[in-house]
């Protein structure tokens, strides 16, 4: 038997295809466009985005060589979509970086209680999070609103369209800042200062549980066998932890896209000054009894291409003669070997953890008539690793402990970028088989679901560490060294910029 993961992403989805010993058989990728009608607004389409979703499930299927036995998502978090009595979509999904709920955060969040809403949720208030794009669209728009029979996150949207009860796994749910984390159920207080109804919520289900079975004229409709199992997954960062094996206290994922993240694993809840201050959540894990976190950066992969775009125009046009390695490659066999002078602010967009400044800028120090296009893109990638750095420190402080990180996304597969990680973090960093970790842990899950095998057992089993990059002690000093400088610079410069 086959077992298929979906990933929801904000830029695109994708469905892979595994054994049932973890090899990958199968992969078909769709993209989708953000729509921006705003300044400060960010949307999908939904129903352009679930027809993407059913056309990676057909052409993996049809490839697929073994019947599908189960399926479950991997969501990109925050993001819902109304839908009427009859499944109807009635408007666009508000994505991560949709900020226009800022005033209500702050507003909402203080009459409430910042600090109770805390230790419900695990989460700091902050426009992103779905508990406030509701708001917003009680307030702004009431006619979508008063419409609305139940408020769907990809992951349960995707289960209904497929069949299945609406239904989602606790890391997913986490992300709403409606659900207990603690007692893993929708918060009711919460949600009568919201205006909702339970039943316009998706049901929380740990992840890992059968949820329903794909409808046999959907499954027709998409080349699945009948009877397959739809299972519960979560919220992808936490999705992709489980992915590359971080199962146990001790490791973090280290996921390298266009945003950069960090998501360790824990046993116990921790609800703490420290982590409150800087923004750091407290949610569950897809491993029943663990608890993770995300600590992230909204600049990551995103200040490469805005490099090569800026910078590496002759780079683009040698990549489309025949033969030829990517642009990125390219910039990156450029890149100088040795850390730069330069010391860079990377706060080309919003930050992430653990500031939550929607209005912070970069910046670059230190340039010289002597720099080269070289050291600058050093520069920039040392930046971004630097303040995960910052983000890993305050982690540690708080007691949850991380001696191993384990590299995913598209970044990871590049030997010198992660090697530079290793030697700023002063940690070694594992890379895996198969990147795509999102998917690998929703149909891991899948497959322990079907079979009823311990999860644990099969991530085991299924996930292939390749090379352990361990930090050069040289560069790793001149990196503690930087560090100490680095975390003066946001206070220092805020005030200027």
């Amino acid at each position: 038997m086959a077992y298929m993961g979906i990933d929801i992403g904000t830029t695109g989805c994708k469905a892979l295809v595994f054994d049932a010993t973890g090899r990958m058989k199968v992969s078909a990728y769709r993209e989708y466009v953000t729509i921006m009608p705003r300044p400060g607004w960010a949307e999908l389409d939904s129903r352009l985005v679930m027809d993407a979703c059913f056309e990676v499930i057909s052409e993996s299927a049809a490839q697929a060589s073994e019947p599908i036995a189960a399926l479950a998502i991997s969501s990109q978090g925050e993001a819902f979509t109304p839908v009427d009595d009859v499944g109807a979509i009635l408007g666009n999904a508000q994505v991560s970086f949709d900020t226009r709920a800022a005033a209500i955060a702050g507003e909402w969040s203080e009459k409430f209680g910042r600090e109770k809403l805390y230790r419900i949720t695990g989460h700091t208030a902050h426009p992103m999070f779905t508990l406030f794009k509701l708001l917003w669209m009680k307030r702004h728009q009431p006619e979508i609103w008063h419409k609305t029979a139940k408020f769907l996150c990809f992951e349960d949207l995707l289960a209904a369209r497929l069949g299945a009860t609406p239904t989602m796994g606790w890391p997913l749910a986490g992300r709403t800042m409606l659900f207990d984390v603690t007692r893993k159920t929708w918060n009711q207080e919460i949600i009568d200062a919201v205006g909702l109804r339970k039943e316009q919520l998706a049901m929380p289900m740990a992840s890992g549980s059968v949820s329903g079975i794909v409808k046999p004229d959907i499954a027709a409709k998409l080349g699945l066998s009948t009877g397959v199992k739809i299972v519960t997954g979560g919220h992808d960062q936490v999705m992709g932890a489980l992915g590359a094996g971080v199962i146990n206290e001790g490791s973090a994922m280290y996921a390298t896209g266009t945003v950069e993240c960090i998501t360790p694993a824990f046993s116990r809840p921790i609800f703490s000054e420290s982590l409150f201050n800087n923004n750091l959540c407290t949610y569950n894990h897809a491993i029943d009894a663990m608890f993770a976190t995300v600590a992230f950066s909204l600049t990551g992969g995103n200040i490469l291409k805005w490099f090569r775009d800026e910078f590496g125009q002759r780079e683009v046009e040698l990549a489309k003669t025949p033969g030829a390695v990517n642009a990125y490659e390219q910039l990156m066999r450029q890149m100088t070997s040795t850390p730069s002078s330069l010391l860079v602010l990377p706060y080309f967009t919003p930050t992430g953890t653990p500031y939550f400044d929607p209005d912070a800028t970069g910046a670059i120090l230190g340039l010289k008539l002597s720099t080269t296009r070289g050291e600058l893109l050093r520069a920039l990638l040392e930046s971004v690793a630097l303040e995960m750095k910052l983000n890993m420190k305050l982690l540690e402080r708080a007691g949850i402990v991380i001696n191993e990180l384990r590299a995913i996304g598209g970044g990871a597969k590049n030997r010198v970028w992660t090697q530079l990680k290793a030697d700023v973090m002063n940690k070694p960093i594992t890379t895996l088989e198969i990147t795509e970790a999102g998917c690998l842990g929703a149909a891991a899950l899948a497959c322990a679901a079907d079979s009823e095998e311990d999860i644990r057992h099969c991530i085991n089993r299924w996930v292939k560490p390749g090379i352990k990059l361990v930090p050069n002690p040289e560069y790793a000093d001149i990196y503690e060294e930087k560090f100490l400088r680095y975390k003066t610079l946001y206070p220092a410069l805020k005030p200027l910029l």
